[in-house]
């Protein structure tokens, strides 16, 4: 059992910024990389920023040098800071844990609930 809580999105003007935050809760003994992913209206979900344990990150070419993505001391938790938004930033954005090795589940991947974030020019 996994609960993955996204906070920090809201509505912003263009050029503006937000700092995504996620935690990670349950009986997890460790998590290989969080992420965040975003869906616009009529769109699939794509990746934005992706951070290993092991310190690596990948991001969106679309967001790359705006956003920035860490990982916690704490593993079970990532943040997204969000600078320079434009309006095709809107969407939800969407925490998962990749990789998870959780006590007494058979899954390795979870989602958050998501938040949204809205960009007006």
């Amino acid at each position: 059992q996994v609960q993955l809580v996204e906070s920090g999105g809201g509505l912003v003007q263009a050029g503006g910024s937000l700092r995504l935050s996620c935690a990670a809760s349950g009986r997890i003994f460790s998590i290989n990389a969080m992420g965040w992913y975003r869906q616009a209206p009529g769109k699939q979900r794509e990746l934005v920023a992706v951070s290993t344990s092991g310190g690596s990150t990948n991001y969106a070419d679309s967001v790359k040098g705006r956003f920035t993505i860490s990982r916690g001391n704490a593993k079970n938790t990532v943040s997204l800071q969000m600078n320079s938004l434009k309006p095709e930033d809107t969407a939800v954005y969407y925490c998962k844990a990749e990789g998870a090795l959780v006590v007494g589940s058979g899954r390795s991947d979870y989602w958050g609930q998501g938040t949204q974030v809205t960009v007006s020019s």
